[in-house]
């Protein structure tokens, strides 16, 4: 568990002894096998995780076509927002595309440490915002940037992820068609 709460402590800074052993207390490790559903569509999820170790992919279907939102592997925190904070059905589908570790806290327990726990209330203000900074740089690209640019972009961050997912999920990410990324892919190749 000691990587766990040097995992705690890079995500909200510093934390002493005492208050990494209450938040760990309140996880629990759960393990998902390869294409069982962290939480599907229309559900209402009711946990929260961190990775250990996999591969999570986040999507969605579209007139029958799979949108594929994000990729999360090791170390990234887990949740549906509409469902976990808002108890509102999911948007998204959350499937281990390969097995799966997790220290994952169900919604109850969540809402107990924010109970017991004052100081929690401004750690997740912290992730939120984190969250919130992530997703405004993935607009900005989507808007500002160019299929070669956010490709290497998204390359340089989650190089690993090519050797493990279909490219045809990592296009979709990426806003770009299969076709597209594979064009990009090569000519990247060849001035590599």
């Amino acid at each position: 568990m000691e990587h766990f709460k040097h995992l705690l402590t890079s995500y909200f800074g510093p934390l002493n002894d005492q208050e990494l052993d209450m938040i760990q207390s309140y996880f629990y490790e759960e393990k998902l096998t390869k294409n069982s559903f962290f939480t599907k569509t229309d559900k209402v999820c009711d946990k929260l995780s961190i990775i250990k170790s996999g591969i999570l992919r986040i999507y969605s279907l579209s007139e029958g076509k799979e949108i594929t939102q994000w990729i999360a592997s090791e170390n990234y925190m887990m949740t549906e927002v509409l469902g976990f904070f808002f108890d509102r059905p999911n948007r998204w589908n959350i499937q281990a595309y390969n097995d799966v570790d997790l220290w994952t806290i169900a919604k109850t327990d969540y809402l107990k440490l924010c109970r017991d726990f004052p100081k929690w209330i401004d750690i997740e203000k912290q992730l939120m915002l984190k969250c919130f900074v992530m997703i405004e740089n993935r607009i900005f690209a989507h808007l500002s940037m160019t299929a070669q640019e956010r490709y290497e972009m998204y390359f340089e961050q989650n190089s690993l992820l090519f050797n493990k997912v279909p490219l045809q999920h990592i296009a979709s990410v990426l806003g770009m068609s299969p076709e597209t990324l594979s064009r990009i892919r090569k000519h990247h190749a060849q001035t590599s």
